[in-house]
């Protein structure tokens, strides 16, 4: 089996080759890039299989990394770990908006990083059984196998978070679920998440579907859940 390739951005070399060392040791390849100019270069041209993107790196910042990525077709599907020292609610939410798939703080923990490098890999690339049936409901279809979403026909570019928030709402409409299980589902356990956070989230999925944003119920004191179809 061809071991998965993680491009490792970070500016300071010897946080690189440490995680570059902890990577390999585990059987994954790496590349590495010490500015943002570098790494899109290189993200474009290798595809690999996961980024880990410092945000305060030279000649473009990794959020501006990030969306440059998530915006281009060819490294949309790319998934992108961000792995700083900016660690408060505002830096989460922020760099969950510009469409990464897991935010680890530094100081952070070799088995830990491991361990969600591989939750977000098999994310990508083991869906569960049965996850992936299109969803038609309302007016909204939900295609999880081609990653895409459609209202009314037209395609909305969602992000990987918001496409697993929906996708995981619409799928079980007419349930309530609190905040943080809509975190578990859509990221795991541990996620380092506040239900602020979530609720950001929300305003922005319901401003990209429109109308149809009026299907996602905000639930007082509980959470939200998808309409029933009538």
């Amino acid at each position: 089996m061809v071991s998965q390739t993680i491009l490792i951005v970070e500016d300071e070399e010897d946080v690189q080759e440490l995680i570059g060392y902890n990577l390999r040791k585990h059987g994954y390849q790496t590349e590495a890039a010490l500015d943002g100019k570098t790494a899109l270069s290189k993200a474009q041209a290798g595809k690999p299989d996961l980024v880990l993107l410092d945000l305060m790196i030279p000649r473009i910042d990794g959020l501006q990394v990030c969306r440059i990525l998530k915006s281009d077709s060819s490294t949309a599907k790319i998934p992108i770990i961000i792995l700083t020292a900016k660690g408060t609610e505002t830096d989460i939410v922020t760099g969950l908006e510009a469409g990464a798939d897991d935010y680890i703080t530094k100081p952070f923990s070799p088995q830990v990083l491991l361990a969600r490098i591989k939750a977000v890999l098999r994310r990508h690339t083991e869906p569960p059984p049965g996850e992936q049936a299109v969803i038609k409901i309302h007016n909204i279809e939900i295609d999880p196998g081609r990653h895409r979403t459609y209202v009314n026909g037209k395609e909305l570019e969602l992000t990987s978070s918001e496409f697993k928030m929906l996708h995981f709402l619409a799928g079980h409409p007419g349930w309530v679920f609190t905040r943080y299980q809509i975190v578990d589902a859509v990221h795991g356990s541990d996620y380092p998440v506040t239900d602020r956070s979530v609720d950001v989230q929300i305003v922005g999925l319901r401003k990209k579907l429109g109308k149809a944003g009026d299907f996602i119920e905000t639930v007082r004191g509980v959470g939200y859940r998808f309409r029933e179809e009538s």
